[in-house]
């Protein structure tokens, strides 16, 4: 978990069709990024590169149940830099590849977006997949559809919390439902499996979306307040 692995150069991930992120957090607080794993899927659909960063918390302060889960300390990571030193190094591949994939992606967007906000950073344009979304669409009969429950169905190899691993995991997801579907994209597999990408910009933020949850937003959307 506490391994390193540098981001690869710009030059050698050129092509690259979509970009897998994981966050691990120090804590609930904002800027708690304490590390940040990242997997490159490439247009022979294949998971390319992955990397490994340790970053520095702005608040210092670790929760114990954060660390029951990843095992990062704050002695792990108080030399390394903080957020803004991690996105320095990033925001040139999302520049390059602009569609992110995470699982759970409510989480891990909802992470980048505190951290760009609390350092005063402008977010990046571009669009993000939910693999649990496209996990509970391909594989609805599993008994729940987290990181773990999914890679184990589908034979992935997985190191839970470490956050490289969840990261080729999250792209794995998605590179088997693009196959079940028979599909060469995500962009043609996401209209049979009913997902709308999320999208983040500057000054807006739309979420990725099922079509169960644009429906049920429909009708609330319709109901009266009092019937909501």
């Amino acid at each position: 978990m506490l391994t390193e692995q540098p981001i690869p150069p710009i030059a050698a991930t050129a092509g690259s069709i979509a970009i897998a992120l994981d966050f691990e957090t120090a804590s609930a607080a904002p800027g708690a990024v304490c590390s940040a794993g990242l997997a490159w899927i490439g247009a022979d659909r294949r998971v390319t590169h992955t990397a490994h960063r340790l970053v520095r918390p702005h608040d210092m302060r670790f929760h114990p149940m954060n660390v029951a889960i990843h095992g990062i300390r704050p002695h792990d990571v108080e030399f390394e830099p903080e957020f803004p030193g991690l996105w320095d190094e990033l925001l040139p591949h999302l520049e390059q590849t602009p569609l992110l994939l995470a699982h759970n992606a409510g989480f891990d967007i909802g992470v980048l977006r505190t951290a760009l906000k609390l350092y005063g950073i402008e977010p990046p344009r571009l669009a993000y997949l939910c693999t649990v979304k496209i996990a509970r669409a391909q594989w609805p009969d599993l008994p729940d559809h987290r990181l773990p429950t999914v890679a184990g169905h589908l034979g992935l190899e997985l190191r839970h919390h470490a956050a490289d691993s969840d990261a080729a995991a999250c792209a794995g997801i998605a590179l088997a439902a693009m196959a079940a579907q028979e599909k060469a994209t995500l962009d043609e597999s996401l209209p049979a499996l009913g997902i709308r990408p999320g999208r983040l910009e500057p000054g807006y933020h739309e979420p990725c979306s099922s079509s169960s949850e644009r429906r049920a937003a429909f009708r609330r959307h319709r109901l009266p307040l009092w019937l909501r």
